[in-house]
């Protein structure tokens, strides 16, 4: 009876602090370099934060994977605070809940590929959708694939379950490998 008391407390400080870390990523804006002066990825960022990050980071364009979403709160005020700092804005609607097609996946390369820099990748909490376009960004500027694929981790609050609601951005990430040269 000892060793299951002692077991069950271990796993619930594990949920514990796994729960404290997913809360303060939300609570911070899960703003992260992908690669310092290059590529920055974040949950969805107010205008203040999109502010303080053109300026301390010298954001110069936005990539948004929510889509657009005219007539909404937090798309317009993302829009109009691009339009002020001078950040140009790019959407790229896709679901963490469904795979990206190769089609896709090359258009959002090229967007990344091509977007001002540096660049900032958002989706609504940062972690699934935007986990994907980081490894993405990484794996087609020639890094090699465990830093490309560590951006789709717990780390950024990705969690990597099968059969739940993100799981197709593994399955994503894992059909495209081939196109980097990784092996899948």
């Amino acid at each position: 009876m000892k060793r299951f008391r002692y077991l069950l407390s271990l796993v619930l400080v594990a949920v514990t602090l796994l729960a404290a870390h997913l809360l303060g990523l939300q609570f911070g804006g899960n703003f992260h370099a992908v690669v310092p002066g290059e590529a920055y990825r974040s949950g969805q960022p107010s205008a203040e934060d999109l502010t303080r990050w053109t300026y301390s980071h010298g954001i110069r364009s936005v990539i948004n994977l929510r889509g657009t979403h005219v007539g909404t709160p937090w798309y317009d005020a993302e829009i109009a605070a691009s339009e002020k700092l001078g950040l140009q804005h790019f959407d790229f609607a896709m679901s963490a809940r469904k795979e990206l097609s190769a089609q896709d996946a090359e258009r959002l390369i090229g967007m990344l590929r091509d977007a001002p820099k540096p660049v900032l990748i958002h989706c609504m909490s940062g972690a699934d959708r935007t986990g994907l376009a980081a490894a993405l960004y990484l794996a087609q500027s020639g890094h090699d694939e465990d830093r490309a694929e560590a951006q789709i981790s717990i780390r950024y609050g990705h969690l990597s379950i099968p059969y739940t609601a993100a799981w197709p951005m593994d399955q994503t990430w894992e059909k495209l490998e081939a196109m980097f040269g990784y092996e899948s």
